[in-house]
């Protein structure tokens, strides 16, 4: 029992948790500051936004503040890595779906289900290639040019390309969005997020 407490300790999980209820909470609020119940439509920054911030807060959580025990300790970590990135997604999901019932086959919970499992995958993959303190970076990048581009576009390719923007029931955005949390989070749980020198 000491070892996974250490590992909870270790990656700064309370204070994850925290954020994403904090998150959660902001994204309930704007919801109701939108009056996103009058029209589906006003959902879209919420579907964008909310899955973007607590992917933000599970990438920040898989930074290994001691690289070497991790590669020399006798068990393996992968179990336990797999065990935190599964379970932030899934309470991350859940946290967030709240703030848009209703409609749901617009952009209602399955729209921000499906985007927090896409965007945590980019930022999962973005940890073992660029660290856990930039893992933010690439889904942030890529969702906010599609929100900008994607205004207006339609057609089955927009569905792929455009998948966070996508009303919840469509098939494209979900495989992208499945496919990137399972090839992200499996290069994760594999090597873990990449080493980083000391702060300053």
């Amino acid at each position: 029992m000491t070892g996974p407490l250490l590992y909870a300790r270790s990656r700064a999980l309370p204070l994850t948790l925290a954020a994403l209820t904090a998150t959660a909470g902001f994204a309930l609020w704007a919801a109701h500051r939108m009056d996103t119940y009058v029209d589906p439509d006003r959902r879209v920054p919420i579907v964008a936004l909310a899955p973007l911030l607590a992917a933000a807060v599970i990438g920040a959580s898989l930074y290994a503040p001691s690289d070497e025990l991790d590669r020399t300790a006798v068990r393996p970590w992968w179990p336990l890595r797999l065990v935190q990135l599964a379970g932030l997604t899934g309470l991350a999901a859940a946290l967030v779906a709240p703030a848009v019932f209703g409609h749901p086959d617009v952009f209602g919970p399955p729209a921000l289900i499906r985007n927090t499992l896409g965007c945590t995958g980019v930022t999962a993959a973005a940890a073992v290639l660029l660290g856990a303190r930039l893992s933010w970076l690439p889904a942030f990048g890529y969702v906010s040019s599609v929100y900008l581009a994607s205004s207006g576009v339609r057609g089955r390719a927009a569905t792929v390309w455009a998948w966070p923007m996508q009303p919840g029931g469509q098939p494209g955005a979900w495989a992208v969005a499945l496919a990137a949390f399972v090839v992200g989070g499996g290069l994760y749980v594999a090597f873990g997020a990449r080493p980083e020198g000391p702060r300053g």
